[in-house]
């Protein structure tokens, strides 16, 4: 049975919950969403286990939507949830994600550079107890100026500001358990920041080496101009994970530092003035208008640190939003009579 819903085409088997969805987005895929379909039905029939195929179509304009059309004719197993425009790759698995119903949750591209066939690995990790498996596409194949030489960088520095320990943030193949990936937020190229905003709920993440295989088909979709999105992100990654419940501890010691710094500046032109009779504004002038600029800024810096902590309040309180996520709650037998009544 196929329903349409608010534009999204689903398949759903009513009989039970799949234990594993795999999510992929497509944009503009036609030469692989045949063959893709086919190996990930072959592996995952393999395994034994209840499953899900969530293929998202990002505003393609070739055929592909066409295909998965008629996939989801076929086959109760598949969920094609199509998006009005080319939003993005990470809003695209963020539709993929809120469409998924399976316990674990797998996320792959649709280009036939993820080999289907590493997928158990995922599933094995997933079922020592990890939250989060990274894909690290150890050896590569990518050019090396235009693709390997970027991500070296950029994982590097992704690895030292959100202190989780892995090669590799910016492949997609990644798998999740559902509770933690449902509470991410996912926007902007953030998709390849999981691992950090997930270490930041308390995940437990584990990385294991996948194949990284040449495109078989088709044109990439992703240069180097992306580095400077991704640039940006990392930024706003760093204070999500330090500063997000607390943007006056940031913008305040900032704003302090300026303060000080200004008032330092003032108090020794005022002594010069008064004890050496000196024309500040004839010889220190442009230092007398730095001090004056450290103190509007200071004052400013601060203003915004409170502004910012008056929003993540606001933020909160109408949905009563906590700060941290609980693992466990353990009571007695009669406490937990008391608050059943």
């Amino acid at each position: 049975m196929v329903f349409i819903v608010s534009g999204e085409e689903k398949k759903y088997n009513f009989n039970r919950m799949p234990k594993y969805s795999i999510v992929v987005p497509f944009h503009n895929e036609q030469e692989s969403v045949t063959t893709l379909y086919d190996r990930l039905k072959a592996v995952m029939e393999a395994s034994g286990e209840s499953f899900e195929l969530v293929f998202v179509d990002d505003g393609s304009l070739d055929r592909t939507y066409r295909l998965l059309r008629e996939i989801v004719h076929i086959d109760s197993r598949v969920v094609v949830v199509k998006l009005r425009r080319n939003f993005g790759q990470t809003s695209a698995l963020a539709a993929g994600f809120a469409n998924a119903q399976g316990e674990y949750i797998i996320a792959m591209d649709g280009d036939l550079q993820h080999d289907p066939d590493d997928i158990p690995k995922f599933l094995e990790k997933l079922e020592q107890g990890y939250d989060l498996v990274s894909g690290w596409r150890k050896e590569r194949v990518d050019n090396f100026v235009m693709r390997r030489l970027p991500s070296r960088i950029a994982n590097w520095a992704m690895g030292k500001l959100s202190g989780v320990k892995i090669h590799d943030f910016g492949t997609t193949y990644k798998a999740y358990r559902r509770e933690i990936i449902q509470q991410l937020p996912l926007y902007g190229e953030l998709h390849r920041f999981i691992p950090a905003l997930a270490s930041w709920y308390g995940a437990s993440i584990c990385e294991i080496p996948i194949k990284n295989i040449v495109r078989p088909k088709g044109a990439s979709h992703y240069g180097i101009s992306r580095t400077v999105r991704v640039f940006f992100d990392l930024i706003t990654i760093r204070f999500l994970l330090k500063y997000m419940y607390r943007p006056l501890h940031l913008f305040g010691t900032v704003g302090m530092f300026s303060m000080l710094a200004g008032l330092g500046i003032s108090g020794w032109l005022m002594f010069s003035k008064y004890y050496w009779r000196l024309n500040i504004m004839g010889e220190h002038g442009p230092l007398l208008v730095f001090a004056a600029v450290l103190l509007v800024a200071g004052v400013q810096l601060l203003a915004l640190g409170l502004l910012g902590d008056l929003q993540v309040r606001n933020f909160q309180e109408p949905s009563r939003r906590v700060p941290y996520t609980v693992a466990q709650v353990l009571r007695s037998q009669s406490q937990e009579q008391a608050v059943n009544e």
